[in-house]
């Protein structure tokens, strides 16, 4: 049987996405949020938002590693900053 081998950045990924989605839920326990609409082309929540910009930051990653010879933290400064954008301002 083959398991998946677990290093200390795929670890660190999945730790960061679960600690996010616990975050987000006591967030919206404490304060409930009221959908709104940012620079998105629709009316979204919290969860909406953190879900466009992680699948958003994913996509850079992608198109870094695809498309140029920069470094991986470029990727992820620019996932980051998309991150932080969306959420803010989405």
């Amino acid at each position: 049987m083959n398991w998946m081998a677990w290093t200390l950045p795929t670890a660190v990924f999945f730790g960061v996405i679960a600690a996010l989605l616990a975050a987000m839920t006591v967030w919206e326990l404490r304060r409930p949020c009221v959908p709104r609409r940012g620079f998105l082309p629709l009316v979204t929540t919290r969860g909406d938002r953190l879900f466009i910009g992680l699948l958003g930051s994913a996509y850079w990653h992608l198109m870094v590693i695809g498309l140029t010879d920069w470094s991986i933290w470029i990727a992820f400064a620019l996932s980051l900053v998309w991150l932080c954008a969306v959420m803010r301002w989405g």
